[in-house]
């Protein structure tokens, strides 16, 4: 085994621990770094959806508190976070679990992306998120 390989090629590394794994070479694998792997890949998964959770918000807010300048883009934005979220917890359902605290973290950074690209104050905006996540995540929901 290249003790290295890790450093230097991290697609390498993970198909020669996969190659290990379906051998029976348990005793082989590089069972520190897998499981620091593992707990990184989870932790993506949290960091994509309050990434997209923090846009979804922030145009949410948008969409209700500048009516006058909704457009197809804000629409389109709103329309791919909301899918690509829905994908994220179809593929990892026990994310749902987890969704209350992702908006909860997501909303203040929301409301400062928003309020930057509005020029409305952040003390205009809720202190907290009033919407459900149903209504966040459903696709026919446009706060007005």
């Amino acid at each position: 085994m290249n003790a290295n390989l890790y450093e230097t090629d991290r697609a390498a590394w993970l198909a020669q621990q996969a190659e290990l794994i379906k051998s029976g070479q348990l005793a082989l694998v590089d069972q520190t770094h897998l499981l620091e792997e593992l707990e990184a890949e989870m932790g993506n998964y949290r960091h994509q959806i309050r990434s997209r959770l923090r846009i979804l918000l922030a145009h949410l807010l948008k969409w209700k508190y500048q009516p006058e300048q909704r457009s197809s883009s804000w629409r389109g934005t709103i329309r791919n976070q909301r899918q690509s979220i829905e994908d994220i917890l179809e593929d990892n359902p026990s994310l749902r679990q987890t969704m209350a605290e992702a908006i909860k973290k997501a909303y203040a950074p929301a409301v400062r992306l928003a309020a930057d690209e509005t020029g409305i104050k952040e003390t205009d905006f809720p202190t907290s998120c009033e919407w459900s996540e149903k209504e966040i995540l459903d696709e026919d929901f446009w706060p007005d």
